[in-house]
């Protein structure tokens, strides 16, 4: 018997598996490729250690891609037909339900049974750490913030990844609208590991929801050496630069950030964030260009089979930004088609046919110019539009879409609501501002218009 280097119990592990195993949660820790190799190792050494084949289906399961799954699924269930379940620990049987409930496709159960391990080994940190990643997956705030709260008492800050217990949690403040502490958590994060790019991540997602783009450029800026390079999270980060960009009205910097960072992404974190990217400047009314094209090429093998409704709907942004819409119309087509099959617990369903269906005939209805299809579609969800997962800053895409529609539409009022709103939330967005000024313009107050663009302009030159 040994321990990982939290102190708790495994089974079927040699003193070298065991030291694998823990490298391998720093690397998982640090989002760094070198996870894999580490899990690898681990098994290679003790091919029948419990943990290190859940951990090697977790990784596998979180890259939300179906092969993926079809890979963790041959080589988990391997692994039971080999093992003595009856054998193993009771921490590690409880791992082994939570990874069955993950393969089934039902994250919320994968995401309970994880909890329940967090109650019972608070210290378990791949329990909280991929817990972490199915609340971000499913857009539920309340447990991106109280799975991580609720286990903190049980570390200490001599701990080792005691700092990445912080960025966890501050991300989870953050989502869940409690912006202050979240900084106040992310920046101590950072402090006690300034590689931990989670943290960074949070403290940059803290500035974003409040509008504060010049502290969030300077921030980034500063740490340029600690997140943008060694990770697979790092393209992501990028992202959010870009985003900062488009916030100060910074076009040019925006592309160019896609074009030496996001453009030739191959995994669906990477183009997402590309899609995200360029369907935002799509709705400002950039014109189709070849950046659409590529993407559009990269997507199909991706998406052929349904799986994660978030990628569906960056995929069919991609699709209408390249004007290929037939193969937009073809992956709507077949996700109706995947809702009317019996798949009980699989969560993706209920997302898909809740939100990431109505999302994505919201974009083809854009990218044909049916504005007012677009408001019908996303108007009714937009206060559950978390169920498709992902981040209040990554899901902004899908209510900018409603608001230019409702301008588009001459829906005045409705988009005048839209952007009180928004405003009332980030006073400080120079976006928000400019599009109270669209408003305007829409009810024939040039007044109020111009005194909406020089408030973007001020916020544009005083950060």
């Amino acid at each position: 018997m040994t321990t990982d280097q939290h102190g708790l119990a495994m089974s079927g592990a040699s003193g070298a598996a065991a030291r694998h195993y823990d490298q391998a949660i720093d690397e998982l820790l640090h989002f760094r490729a070198e996870v894999d190799a580490e899990a690898a190792a681990a098994l290679a050494d003790s091919p029948g250690f419990p943990m290190g084949h859940v951990l090697a289906a977790y990784l596998d399961l979180l890259t939300t891609e179906a092969a993926g799954a079809r890979a963790a699924r041959a080589r988990f269930e391997s692994f039971r037909r080999q093992a003595d379940e009856s054998s193993l620990l009771p921490r590690e049987r409880a791992h082994v339900a939570a990874v069955r409930a993950l393969l089934d496709g039902d994250l919320t159960t994968c995401g309970a049974l994880l909890a329940e391990i967090s109650v019972a080994h608070p210290r378990d940190a791949l329990a909280l750490a991929v817990g972490h990643q199915l609340d971000f997956f499913t857009g539920d705030a309340r447990s991106l913030r109280d799975r991580i709260g609720g286990a903190l008492t049980a570390w200490h800050e001599d701990d080792r990844h005691f700092g990445h217990l912080l960025g966890m949690y501050a991300f989870g403040l953050e989502e869940a609208g409690h912006y202050d502490r979240s900084e106040q958590v992310g920046l101590r994060a950072v402090e006690l590991n300034p590689r931990d790019v989670w943290g960074i991540h949070a403290v940059v997602h803290t500035y974003e929801m409040q509008g504060r783009f010049g502290e969030g450029v300077r921030y980034l800026d500063a740490r340029l050496d600690d997140w943008s390079t060694g990770t697979f999270f790092n393209v992501h980060t990028w992202w959010h630069y870009a985003l900062y960009a488009l916030e100060s009205g910074d076009t040019r910097r925006a592309l160019e950030v896609h074009d030496a960072v996001l453009a030739g992404g191959r995994t669906s974190m990477e183009l997402l964030d590309a899609a995200a990217l360029l369907w935002r400047l799509l709705l400002e009314g950039s014109g189709r260009h070849e950046r659409w094209q590529a993407l559009a090429d990269a997507w199909p093998p991706l998406v052929a089979e349904p799986f994660y409704a978030f990628n569906d709907v960056h995929a069919v942004m991609s699709y209408v930004g390249a004007g290929r819409f037939e193969e937009a119309e073809r992956l709507v087509a077949s996700r109706e088609a995947y809702t009317r099959e019996s798949r009980p617990g699989v969560t993706n369903v209920a997302m898909t046919l809740r939100v990431g269906l109505p999302v994505c005939r919201a974009l083809v209805a854009y990218g044909r110019g049916d504005f007012a299809a677009v408001v019908d579609l996303l108007h009714p969800i937009r206060h559950r539009v978390n169920e498709l997962g992902g981040s209040h800053a990554q899901r902004d895409a899908v209510q900018k879409t409603l608001l230019e529609a409702a301008l588009r539409d001459g829906r005045h009022e409705l988009a005048r609501t839209l952007v009180s709103e928004r405003i009332s939330v980030r006073p400080c967005s120079p976006f928000n501002w400019l599009k109270q000024a669209a408003v305007a313009d829409g009810l024939g107050d040039r007044a109020a218009a111009a005194v909406a663009r020089g408030k973007a302009t001020t916020l544009i030159a005083g950060a």
